[in-house]
């Protein structure tokens, strides 16, 4: 069996450790000749890399694995480079989050305010990256996960417009899909789920089983309704998330047709979600009150020992499972499906060919395959089409340097949608954003 190379933008990152046990777990599945680990911190990076040097020394000996700062080094020979950049850091995420919630409005990591806030900046960064990237390795496949994706996707989708194994994907659907399976008691590939939207705003007509064929969404339905909703790693997550997944009961009671995504809530409820987030204490603080805090004292746990010895970690790590399988399906051409961001053209009828949505896909050797959901209804069009028209002139303003585009998609986002608290919000963004942004006239 052929063994792939494969490289981690943003090694520091603290999803970075999952990445590294679950390659060292699922070694006979999908093996690797060899992993580079990249990123611009190398202080920030080198604990993780150190850990990753004790750990394939036991786990996966034959494994060729390094980390570096040298973007020849991380990319030459690449047959996958996994996409996880964070333009301008958690403190730069901090200020996405508490600026518009000092304003009243949602701050948060890919939607509203903060979410462009953050656009803004991945544009420019994954633009510079994929040129670099395709310099050194032009066939690699470039698998996308970075935040905000949709807006990534985009500015991605008309920079390098003839590049097929550019791949934008986020993990949330499949995150909804286990959460699922752990609310039936049914293992989460036994599910065959129908899905539509954009990236974080979307939402499950059917949740099907695979052996039977039966709809299982009016189960869910009823479960949640009596038990409310978890995560399916539950025990593993901060307050914050067991709150997002706890208020899909409360869309379904509203909105019962479909499963929504957890994100939904943040646009269907802005006003009451702004009014029950702590405008000094967000996710992005929490983030590093807890992962943050526990994966670099791990780290430094196993330093300290030189050997992890029978501390390896059983736990699977979803996240990183699926990215892993993604390559998969590509290397081994399974066609196995997965929820991904693409452009529609035709996959949702009713909206324009081309927006980025995120539906069910087909996963092979020749990239992805969507599976067409028809027309949908008002409501959610109506929805999408705001989201659509607000990242899309968010991505003009980039590309244009236009502070009009931008004010536009500030007023026009769900989350802000008011002109004069727009332009604030703006000004103030631009402002702590400094060169990370494109310069606005």
């Amino acid at each position: 069996m052929k063994k792939y190379n494969v490289c981690i933008v943003g090694g520091g990152s603290t999803y970075t450790l999952g990445f590294l046990k679950s390659f060292a777990r699922m070694q006979n599945e999908f093996p690797l000749n060899k992993l580079v680990l990249f990123d611009i911190d190398a202080d920030r990076q080198k604990p993780i890399g150190q850990y990753g040097d004790i750990m394939f020394a036991e786990r996966y000996p034959e494994l060729d694995f390094s980390y570096t700062t040298d973007p020849k080094e991380a990319y030459e020979g690449m047959d996958f480079i996994f996409m996880q950049m964070r333009a301008g850091g958690l403190k730069m995420r901090q200020q996405d989050e508490h600026i518009p919630l000092s304003m009243g409005k949602i701050g948060q990591e890919t939607c509203g305010a903060g979410g462009m806030a953050y656009g803004m900046r991945s544009c420019k960064d994954m633009i510079a990256a994929i040129y670099d990237i395709r310099k050194y390795a032009p066939d690699a496949w470039v698998l996308n996960y970075s935040n905000p994706a949709a807006i990534v996707a985009e500015a991605l989708r008309r920079e390098f417009p003839n590049d097929t194994r550019i791949l934008n994907i986020c993990d949330q659907p499949e995150n909804v899909v286990r959460s699922t399976s752990r609310l039936l008691g049914c293992n989460w590939e036994d599910l065959d789920p129908v899905y539509f939207g954009l990236n974080h705003y979307g939402w499950f007509t059917h949740i099907y089983d695979r052996k039977t064929g039966e709809d299982l969404l009016p189960k869910v339905r009823e479960i949640v309704k009596e038990k409310g909703f978890l995560p399916q790693d539950a025990e593993q997550r901060d307050q914050s998330w067991l709150d997002t997944y706890g208020f899909v009961k409360t869309m379904l009671e509203d909105f019962p047709d479909y499963l929504p995504n957890t994100y939904d809530g943040y646009y269907l409820y802005p006003e009451y979600k702004a009014s029950h987030l702590d405008p000094n204490f967000t996710r992005a603080d929490e983030v590093m009150a807890g992962r943050e805090s526990r994966v670099f004292k791990e780290c430094a746990e196993i330093i300290k020992e030189g050997k992890l010895g029978d501390k390896f970690d059983a736990i699977s790590d979803a996240h990183a499972e699926m990215m892993i399988k993604v390559a998969e399906a590509i290397a081994f051409n399974t066609n196995e499906r997965f929820i991904l961001i693409v452009e529609n053209n035709g996959a949702i009828c009713n909206m324009q060919d081309d927006a980025m949505v995120e539906v069910v896909c087909e996963l092979g050797i020749n990239g992805p395959r969507p599976m067409r959901v028809g027309n949908i209804d008002q409501f959610y069009l109506g929805l999408l089409v705001q989201q659509v028209s607000a990242e899309k002139l968010l991505v003009d303003a980039f590309f244009e340097h236009s502070y009009k585009k931008a004010l536009m998609a500030f007023t026009l986002n769900r989350l802000v949608n008011d002109a004069k608290v727009a332009r604030k919000l703006l000004d103030a963004l631009i402002e702590a954003n400094g060169d990370m942004w494109p310069e606005l006239k």
